[in-house]
């Protein structure tokens, strides 16, 4: 069932990061699963209001995987933070995702990256902002396309900051508008 915030209630900005890997046998590559997942969103009352660039980036931890595609949007929603974390999860499945084994290979990744300043902690539930945000270089560089003045609200860090502390080692670059690595 689909929880909604009360009809008085603002909807906040929710940060939202989308990330495939695998070829899905019904929406193509990559870039084309995630073009798909983002119309499916918005079939889902949560509406894209800023995307990012489509990058490309090295599996973390590094393996032997192919690498993601990734991208960072900004939506508007009537929906509550863990209604929105259900409804990503639903289209996961629906597009072919099967969690088995963390860090795997996907045909689609949707993440609650933040819902706006909300800071949400349920034991073996919901984390809000993603916990793991700040070390991830294919979430912070998208991220700055969409929203470049945000900060993380526990640590208050900024958007530089947070890539300036990255790893040396994640490997990230942006896609071109024919969907070719530049």
């Amino acid at each position: 069932m689909t929880q909604l915030l009360s009809p008085n209630a603002k909807a906040a900005p929710i940060l939202l990061a989308l990330g495939a890997n695998l070829i899905s046998e019904r929406y193509g590559t990559p870039i084309e699963t995630l073009e798909a997942a983002l119309g499916a969103l918005a079939a889902r009352d949560i509406g894209t209001l800023q995307r990012s660039r489509w990058f490309e980036s090295a599996p973390v931890p590094i393996s032997d995987q192919p690498w993601y595609v990734n991208g960072v949007i900004s939506v508007q929603s009537p929906l509550s933070p863990e209604a929105t974390l259900s409804v990503l999860h639903d289209i996961e499945a629906e597009f072919g995702r099967v969690r088995q084994v963390r860090n795997e290979a996907r045909v689609l990744d949707l993440d609650l990256i933040a819902y706006g300043n909300q800071v949400i902690e349920q034991p073996g539930g919901i984390i809000v902002p993603h916990p793991r945000l700040a070390d991830r270089a294919f979430v912070l560089l998208p991220l700055r396309d969409v929203a470049p003045d945000w900060h993380h609200p526990v640590t208050g860090l900024s958007l530089d900051q947070m890539i300036a502390g990255l790893p040396k080692d994640q490997m990230i670059r942006p896609v071109s508008a024919s969907g070719s690595t530049l």
